[in-house]
């Protein structure tokens, strides 16, 4: 009876240690081609190529969806509570489908606009990944999601800039270098705003954009800032504690 009661618990543990290997190196992978597809779009962008015409972007995109894709899956297959994930981490698979390529595929016609949109969806999946990853780095819960949306926030600014400089650069004579841009996406996340006015449709979603996440995520700021002051009190404390318990 002993002997058997105890069997399953080493078995239990070698199935365990599998599984945090397994979904470390599809984390490393899905961690790694996100920052690759983030340098590629960079390049793209600076370089001014279109990326429609480019068949190793293309092809690139689609076996980094490919990957995210398989990344869920075997995420799904190691989830204790299966229902819960799927429900929690579905939008990271609509997020990894390579829309472009069915597109492509489907011959399906849309705005040079809309596909440049398209275009930024596996990006936003990158953005998650690393945002988690990031997020691991802190074993307080706060300062925990405080990373994550830090990263996220980062990573937003980031692409609108990207967009803006793109589809604006040629266009609106205030946008004269890919600095300009930058700028101008970090005034508008901060709702400060700037004196720059968008004239492409895409220059102008991506200023709906910024604002609308600035005011999400930056009370977050404040949230932070409350719960580090409240834990120093709190260690000053229990220090102060200390040290009258051994001098009594």
């Amino acid at each position: 009876m002993s002997s058997t009661a105890q069997t399953p618990a080493p078995a239990k543990n070698a199935g365990k240690k599998r599984a945090e290997i397994v979904l470390g190196t599809m984390n490393f992978i899905v961690l790694v081609l996100s920052v690759l597809l983030i340098v590629w779009i960079s390049f793209d962008t600076f370089k001014r190529i279109n990326f429609l015409e480019n068949h190793a972007y293309m092809t690139f995109q689609f076996w980094v969806c490919v990957v995210f894709i398989i990344d869920f899956f075997v995420g799904l297959a190691y989830a204790e509570d299966k229902w819960r994930y799927f429900r929690h981490r579905l939008v990271f698979l609509l997020l990894s489908i390579p829309y472009l390529n069915l597109i492509s595929v489907m011959d399906i016609h849309l705005s040079h606009d809309a596909l440049y949109f398209v275009r930024f969806i596996p990006l936003a999946r990158g953005a998650l990944a690393l945002s988690i990853v990031i997020s691991y780095l802190s074993s307080n819960a706060v300062t925990s999601l405080f990373m994550s949306y830090l990263t996220i926030m980062i990573l937003v600014g980031y692409f609108c800039s990207l967009i803006f400089y793109q589809r604006e650069a040629g266009v609106n004579p205030q946008v004269n270098s890919y600095w300009t841009a930058l700028w101008w996406s970090a005034m508008n996340m901060s709702t400060v705003g700037c004196d720059i006015s968008p004239v492409t449709v895409s220059g102008k979603i991506v200023a709906v954009i910024l604002p609308v996440s600035g005011m999400i995520i930056f009370p977050l700021f404040t949230v932070y800032l409350t719960d580090y002051v409240t834990r120093s009190i709190k260690k000053g404390r229990r220090e102060d504690e200390d040290k009258n318990d051994t001098v009594a």
